[in-house]
């Protein structure tokens, strides 16, 4: 029986030649853990002048969709991770998507059958339960390696007894070590990984036997996956130790296993949990700067004080062997907290375009947004760009500019702690307001001319004397900044929410 080297080279590839993959299936939505996967493989090769693949595992039929595979591909493009071969782009190494290279597969079986380096196995789950039970052994261990050397009349009465067989390498016989980038050496010691099945009794491949071949015939060089993978790496490199052998592969790549991201109380991020879903995260406003900057500190750092960092920054800097290897935790406010920062660096022009969507969404704009509108947006985007966290906040910050005086209603959290006399206040000010022309209505001039009737004339706190105000010019507790919403709004707008406000603040005494 032949049997693939121990001592198969593992890849010398450096720079140019490092090739990396990102290849997922497409079962439900993106998944946080699963995008920084992508993310970490797309950096390690911009970073070395590599090849990024992007493939599609898409062999289970009953659980892949077309949905998902399209949201994979909206979820690559909105974070700007591209990709130089693959789906969509094409390449020398297609087709790239699994379901469509059964014929590829059935060739390399093929070659593994005639190298005898996979076997025939007729037995069943329970004849190796009862097998190890009847030995004293754990019934739990798996394959136990009997149908390793059967002789051709044990197969030919198994086929009689109508047993179709499946196809399980063969495991060598010495330690397994290899050098993962992210946790140093790892060994398996000789017999912990049994024998496995590459192919089932129909003759289709199994994901354990596809994912090796694709990675060999497309020359994928460095293996950066989740952690929850590291126990099936011995069986891929035994898979590899055999595809040289019959000259499907020439060398066996390096792996990195990626840290798990966790959820709140340690528990390790499931598809089911809302913070694990990338979608949640553009829905509510980030950035596609500020989730890659987030994402990459999942596991791995720029510097020790700084960060928030640019795509280009993370390219200069990032390598594989870089990332710890402990768990990374989610952590929504420091996510929004760097997204913030974010923001804070779009140009004010750019700003304005990011908010025009979520706007739209919620009906504060027109979709095509007016010129007016746009007009409008852009003037009141110095005023809210400082203050903002999200996008998503955008519709709750803006509306009241873009809405009717008449349909303005002051939220109820903004009528609360608003001092002795809120409608004295509003009346007040209502005075001052009258008294400034159309010419001279900016903002400079309503400070003024507020700060000294209300503060300092009539005595009140700037805090108590310009919330009510506030609340009746945007209806809102916490808004833009109130002298400049009224320039935006302009003279006449602000007088007719003065007044509104101001029956609203007597109904309350």
């Amino acid at each position: 029986m032949t049997h693939a080297p121990a001592t198969a080279p593992t890849t010398e590839a450096t720079g140019a030649d490092i090739r990396v993959r990102f290849c997922p299936s497409p079962t439900g939505t993106p998944h946080v853990g699963m995008v920084r996967t992508a993310l970490y493989n797309w950096a390690h090769a911009r970073r070395h002048g590599g090849t990024l693949i992007f493939r599609i595992e898409d062999t289970d039929a009953a659980r892949d969709s077309e949905e998902s595979y399209h949201q994979l591909l909206d979820a690559m493009r909105w974070l700007g991770i591209d990709w130089d071969e693959g789906v969509e782009v094409g390449g020398p190494d297609g087709p790239y998507r699994q379901s469509q290279r059964g014929e590829i597969y059935a060739d390399v079986i093929a070659k593994l059958k005639d190298a005898g380096v996979i076997y025939e196995s007729f037995s069943t789950p329970e004849e190796i339960t009862e097998r190890h039970r009847a030995a004293g052994r754990d019934p739990q261990l798996g394959y136990d390696g009997f149908d390793r050397d059967l002789t051709e009349e044990q197969k030919a009465a198994f086929r009689a007894e109508g047993r179709l067989p499946v196809w399980r390498l063969r495991m060598p016989d010495d330690d397994i070590t290899f050098e993962d980038m992210v946790r140093g050496e790892i060994t398996f010691k000789a017999g912990s990984t049994p024998d496995f099945v590459v192919v089932r009794g129909n003759g289709q491949p199994l994901y354990t036997l596809v994912n090796p071949v694709d990675d060999a015939l497309m020359g994928v060089t460095h293996v950066l996956r989740g952690e929850d993978l590291l126990s099936s790496t011995p069986r891929q490199i035994a898979l590899y130790r055999a595809l040289i052998e019959v000259g499907v592969a020439t060398a066996i790549p390096r792996f990195g296993h990626l840290p798990y991201v966790l959820g709140e109380g340690n528990k390790k991020l499931s598809k089911r949990d809302p913070e694990s879903n990338l979608f949640n995260y553009r829905d509510q406003g980030f950035l596609p700067e500020g989730m890659v900057n987030y994402l990459a500190l999942l596991g791995w750092g720029y510097s020790a004080d700084q960060d928030v960092f640019t795509r280009e920054q993370m390219v200069e800097r990032f390598d594989a062997s870089d990332v710890n290897p402990n768990p990374a935790h989610v952590d929504f406010k420091k996510a929004t907290a760097i997204n913030a920062d974010h923001m804070r660096l779009l140009d004010p022009v750019e700003f304005t375009e990011r908010m025009v969507p979520y706007l739209q969404k919620a009906g504060v704009v027109s979709d095509p947004i007016t010129e007016h509108e746009h007009a409008l947006l852009a003037a009141a985007t110095p005023l809210v760009q400082p203050r903002m966290n999200l996008l998503g906040e955008a519709p709750d910050m803006l509306r009241f500019l873009f809405i009717d005086d008449a349909d303005l209603t002051i939220a109820e959290d903004a009528l609360k702690k608003m001092g002795e006399d809120p409608a004295a206040v509003v009346d007040r000010a209502i005075t001052e307001v009258e008294a400034i022309s159309e010419d001279d209505f900016a903002a400079a001039r309503l400070e003024e001319a507020l700060r000294a009737a209300i503060v300092e004339d009539m005595g009140i706190k700037p805090r108590l004397a310009f919330g009510p105000l506030r609340s009746a010019i945007s209806g809102r507790r916490i808004s833009p900044p109130l002298f400049e919403s009224m320039e935006l709004l302009g003279r006449d707008s602000s007088l007719a929410r003065l007044r509104a406000g101001r029956e609203v603040f007597a109904g309350l005494a």
